[in-house]
């Protein structure tokens, strides 16, 4: 596993981050964490990074929160097993990014995250998981969620620490937009 994080080896999944999901979590946790994607995604766009994001049966549980839709390069891919590496075209979205270290964001930490992050380290990828960018809605299914990723072998990070790991360097126009987005 590859701990350090390069954006031309990296690629971003957005599990799940749906307008109903997001209603039955607690909102504080929902606001910040949709905070925390959306710096996420930015970078991504800014580094070339790719996306690849799912939603869950959809025509069930709506389509992606709009804060994150509006920063998607494309359009999330519906699916509904629990892990997006067993639907095919998330599976498959994931391969032709050519990327070999994932990190992933969603709902929920310890259903269609842990589910993915276990099969994405089966098929031999590195996984980065900021804690403050998935979600369950209870606070113990969290960190449940958390210490099955950890033991599956998952880094268990922040979405501060992906940001600037991607970075590596306080210059430029990246920096600038990342260190005005956080505070």
């Amino acid at each position: 596993m590859q701990l350090e994080l390069i954006p031309q080896t990296t690629a971003l999944l957005v599990i799940d981050w749906q307008e109903r999901l997001c209603a039955a979590m607690p909102p504080e946790v929902v606001e910040q964490n949709t905070r925390n994607v959306t710096h996420l995604l930015t970078l991504a766009g800014r580094l070339e990074i790719p996306v690849v994001a799912t939603e869950q049966y959809p025509q069930g549980l709506g389509p992606s929160v709009e804060a994150v839709r509006a920063l998607l390069p494309r359009p999330a891919l519906p699916k509904t097993s629990f892990s997006a590496v067993r639907d095919a075209a998330a599976a498959a979205a994931l391969r032709e990014t050519g990327r070999t270290n994932v990190v992933v964001t969603g709902m929920e930490t310890h259903i269609c995250v842990y589910q993915t992050v276990r099969d994405l380290l089966g098929a031999g990828y590195g996984v980065h998981v900021p804690a403050d960018a998935v979600v369950s809605r209870f606070k113990r299914n969290w960190r449940g969620g958390l210490e099955l990723l950890r033991s599956a072998g998952a880094v268990i990070t922040t979405t501060e620490t992906v940001l600037f790991d991607l970075l590596k360097v306080g210059q430029g126009e990246a920096f600038k937009e990342v260190s005005r987005r956080i505070r």
